[in-house]
């Protein structure tokens, strides 16, 4: 648990990570993602419970902790003014790597990214995707056994953050590194996670694969925007074909159903019936994203903003209250 005077930033989160694999966790902004991960990254001590990463105590082996994690954080973290291989070098200095021995580490590193030929040049000139990869060639220099990895992918334009996919695969499959990624791309965590955590509101809400999460709903979702989903909702539910009916914000409804098309008639004819006008309807197969909104009723890539300034302007605070 972590509190900020009255404000509860993560709730009684609990879950397991096993070795070498990509475990996910996903939740809008706001829902405790970073949070956790300043936990788990000793940067930020929990107000309540223990963690244990590569079986060490966060608060009483923190320095134990940090010789084995790496960690690329939500923003930048370069510094502009130094080149790539300046960048690495402290970095390794600051891990007790000395000698031949670093400059071997950082060549491997700068190859691993493909930036050997960028190695000289100054990190202002990187692009988004560039840095992102130093960023990870710089967590991986001192050869840790969990890398940490938070929105490693925002703000990347989809060919980088493509390649960034493929370098977060190949470190797992060739490295064996355990690899904690919290994202609120569905497509990233469907592509790379082995499982998946989903976090809304500091409490962890579903735990499994991609496919253990998406069976949890019907084999597809109807969607309709309406004059009265609750009315709707009621409506359909009476229907046999119907497994679950869900009032979601803006005046819709998910409706979990085995078969859309030969279905949606049937719904449309019960809507009316009912005296509820139909504005729009669409249809697809399960998806992360409708495993979110089922368990919470909104999407996960719906920013939780006045949730997240109102924790970031209390902590401000209390941080200076405690100066």
């Amino acid at each position: 648990m972590k509190r900020y005077g009255d404000i509860v930033a993560v709730n009684g989160v609990s879950f397991r990570v096993k070795y070498g694999e990509i475990f996910g966790f996903l939740g809008p902004n706001g829902a405790g993602k970073t949070t956790t991960i300043h936990i788990l990254s000793t940067l930020l001590k929990p107000t309540a419970g223990r963690a244990l990463v590569a079986g060490y105590d966060v608060v009483r082996e923190a320095a134990s902790v940090r010789r084995s994690i790496g960690i690329v954080f939500q923003d930048p973290s370069l510094d502009e003014g130094l080149t790539a291989y300046e960048n690495l070098y402290i970095h390794g200095r600051v891990y007790g790597l000395r000698g031949s021995a670093l400059r071997e580490r950082i060549e491997e590193m700068l190859g691993f990214v493909e930036l050997e030929e960028y190695r000289d040049r100054l990190v202002r000139t990187f692009s988004g995707g560039m840095r992102r990869r130093l960023e990870l060639a710089r967590a991986l220099l001192h050869e840790p056994r969990v890398l940490f990895l938070d929105e490693p992918t925002l703000g990347l334009d989809p060919h980088a953050r493509t390649r960034l996919w493929e370098y977060i695969t190949r470190l797992r499959a060739e490295k064996g590194v355990t690899i904690f990624l919290t994202t609120h791309y569905m497509e990233e965590a469907e592509q790379l996670c082995d499982r998946i955590a989903i976090i809304d509101k500091g409490r962890i809400v579903a735990t499994g694969s991609p496919d253990e999460l998406k069976s949890m709903l019907g084999d597809e979702v109807v969607y309709m925007r309406v004059s009265d989903p609750g009315k709707a909702c009621k409506a359909l539910e009476r229907l046999e074909s119907v497994k679950e009916c869900k009032v979601l914000q803006g005046g819709r409804v998910s409706i979990h159903v085995p078969s859309a098309a030969q279905t949606i008639p049937e719904l449309l004819e019960a809507a009316k019936n009912s005296g509820v006008r139909v504005v729009e309807v669409s249809y697809r197969r399960p998806t992360l994203n409708d495993v979110f909104i089922h368990l919470t009723g909104r999407g996960i890539e719906e920013e939780s903003v006045d949730e997240t300034e109102r924790i970031r302007i209390y902590a401000r605070s209390y941080f200076r209250r405690k100066g």
